[in-house]
């Protein structure tokens, strides 16, 4: 009998003791599961924190290399302007090099938001860095008027895309770190890093912004213009003067200049398609493309006898803000950006968009009672805005280049700019995700190509 209950308090004790750990296990399981379920975001900011670092580094070290070479180039070219006269050779190289080895990488800015769209498509190839680098350090080199945004961010895109197999990341989070590294791109080649991580944010989708990258974006910018300033990498430093204070006439003023930018940015942006059109419908093979348009580059330099109007032309920009300059500037910067990126040079658009803008406003100087400095930042990011489709990004930009007390000014024109430019983009790969207004709720899901 004592046996029997022996047995009876040691099986008792033995399953009091499996059910104790059981219920420990069970409360440990529950304390877990709670912990993640009222901090969900720990892990993804742990995770996006490693990945941003990575890609700072990266495309902050890249955008370092690839500005110090853009400013040799065009210390090299107004040192030995004779060399011009080899532009035509020089498209023919870049044509040649992307014709037989950059085939799949020619879309440029809008391949990385083709690959956003559709993150199942094809890993982003990493020639596309040193293609572009060389294409757009060669354009600069021998007199082309492009700009550095749009080499800076195919840089960042290609290399950033490495990571997605290595790290497994599924599709959507492929798109965050494409997002995230089109904003450091953007904001380590300018150095306005809160700019990029807006512009990275919203230049996909027209009227919609993805927030769930938001946190990478930011962090991948800052760290990104961190390492390029680490690097001993500076930027252009712009002034404005005087800005009036904000009265029912100065709102009316710059509502009339923002109209004006966003004309300008249609302009631009349909001219440019428009001449890339005509060089592939006209020549077909593509090597000679740059080759024509290079010769037509380098006549019109030397007939004018004045090499202001190629490379990035900080130099006249600077002036706009501080000197009257001929009215027609603007125009002229116009012309030959849409015939050397039309004919099938590398390099961005957006510095010559601040030329054409900054000149713009310059001369608006002359009929819109506002200071001349202050038109001149008004055009540098609105005539950007409405041709980039992102008034949000290029009213930080303005910001953080001329300070807050343009802000209302600068907001005024870009919101303008962005609806005057109606439904034309220089990137014709985004989508229209919201509509404009009301007027352009038909073209709501389609590309800006498709229309």
């Amino acid at each position: 009998m004592h046996r029997l209950i022996l047995w009876y308090f040691s099986s008792y004790n033995l399953s009091y003791f499996y059910s104790s750990i059981q219920k420990r296990m069970i409360r440990k399981h529950i304390q877990k599961n709670t912990f993640y379920q009222k901090y969900p975001s720990l892990l993804f900011i742990a995770k996006w924190l490693l990945i941003a670092t990575l890609i700072g580094i990266a495309v902050g070290s890249a955008s370092a290399f690839f500005l110090t070479s853009l400013r040799w180039a065009e210390n090299v070219r107004e040192g030995n302007q004779w060399i011009i006269w080899l532009l035509p050779i020089a498209g023919m190289g870049i044509g040649l090099l992307y014709h037989y080895w950059g085939k799949n990488t020619e879309a440029g800015n809008n391949l990385l938001i083709d690959r956003v769209l559709n993150p199942a498509g094809e890993r982003i190839p990493f020639r596309m860095a040193p293609l572009v680098l060389i294409g757009t350090i060669a354009t600069h080199l021998f007199g082309g008027s492009a700009g550095r945004e749009g080499t800076a961010l195919q840089m960042a895109g290609s290399i950033s895309d490495q990571l997605t197999k290595p790290l497994k990341l599924n599709h959507n989070y492929r798109k965050i770190l494409i997002i995230a590294a089109i904003a450091a791109g953007f904001g380590s080649i300018f150095g306005t890093p809160l700019a990029g991580a807006i512009f990275g944010l919203e230049v996909i989708v027209i009227g919609k912004v993805k927030y769930d990258a938001i946190f990478p974006a930011f962090i991948a910018s800052i760290l990104a213009d961190y390492v390029t300033r680490l690097w001993g990498v500076g930027h252009t430093e712009y002034t404005i003067v005087s800005i009036p204070d904000v009265s029912t006439l100065t709102i009316v003023y710059s509502i009339l200049a923002g109209i004006a930018f966003g004309i300008v940015a249609a302009i631009f942006s349909k001219l440019t398609h428009g001449i890339s059109s005509f060089f592939k419908f006209k020549i077909k093979y593509p090597p000679l493309r740059p080759f024509i348009g290079g010769a037509i580059v380098a006549l019109a330099v030397f007939a004018i006898g004045t090499t202001k109007y190629i490379g990035l032309g900080v130099p006249i920009i600077v002036d706009a803000f501080e000197e009257h300059l001929p009215y027609y500037d603007f125009a002229v910067k116009i012309l030959f950006t849409a015939l050397t990126l039309g004919a099938g040079f590398k390099g961005g658009e957006v510095t010559p968009l601040f030329f054409i803008g900054a000149t713009l406003g310059n001369a608006l100087a002359w009929i819109i009672p506002l200071p001349m400095g202050l038109l001149a930042g008004m055009g540098f990011v609105a005539v950007f805005a409405g041709a980039t489709n992102t008034p949000l990004a290029c009213t930080i930009m303005a910001i953080e280049l001329f300070g807050i007390e343009c802000g209302t000014y600068v907001a005024i024109a870009c919101v303008v700019a962005y609806l005057m430019s109606g439904n034309n983009s220089i990137y014709n790969g985004q989508f229209i995700g919201q509509p404009k207004h009301v007027f352009f709720g038909k073209y709501t899901g389609k590309r800006i190509k498709e229309i």
